[in-house]
């Protein structure tokens, strides 16, 4: 059910549930889940009283955009660039690493991922992304070991962790630059 109110447009999801959300979703709509029951005056009025938070968050969501859009994309080219770069770089830096863990793998491919740095089939299939060639050259080694670990243990456990850190005991300092500064880089790919 859709309501427009306060120069929002609203979405009304009702299900088995005891309280009230609200979310702005990118595109600019409120959602609001509500249990099945309840009044439509006592949602409205919810709204109401949310509508500072909502107002902040769609300012928020606006300035996110603006920066998105001002912010320069890879061309083609650059793309190219890096694609190649990272499958001469990265296998090596698997291989070195592959060999220091006594670990096998099947084979390596190198994809510009939005949403990921690197990952590891049951198969024994690594996945890197290209954008891996531009960060420091430990973060991208902090990549390389996390999914060669990942051929042993296939989730974040604490064992896998433990593995992660015995062969890099700064792990975390690779894995923190990384989330810090790993978005603008992805925020660039076309």
């Amino acid at each position: 059910m859709f309501r427009k109110i306060l120069d929002f447009e609203i979405e009304i999801i009702r299900s088995n549930r005891r309280t009230l959300s609200i979310k702005v979703v990118d595109d600019g709509r409120i959602l609001v889940r509500a249990p099945l029951r309840m009044s439509e005056r006592q949602i409205m009025r919810y709204v109401y009283e949310k509508q500072d938070w909502i107002e902040h968050t769609m300012q928020k969501l606006a300035e996110e955009r603006f920066r998105m859009e001002s912010i320069p994309k890879f061309t083609e080219s650059e793309m190219r660039k890096y694609i190649l770069q990272a499958k001469e770089v990265i296998p090596q830096r698997v291989e070195y690493y592959a060999r220091q863990m006594g670990v096998s793998y099947a084979r390596i491919s190198i994809r510009s991922q939005r949403t990921r740095w690197g990952s590891c089939s049951g198969k024994g299939n690594l996945n890197f992304n290209c954008l891996l060639v531009l960060t420091p050259p430990e973060v991208l080694d902090y990549v390389v070991v996390h999914e060669l670990c990942h051929l042993r243990e296939m989730n974040h456990s604490v064992r896998f962790w433990q593995q992660v850190e015995s062969v890099l005991p700064d792990y975390k300092v690779r894995r923190k630059w990384l989330k810090m500064h790993g978005g603008e880089l992805i925020e660039r790919l076309p």
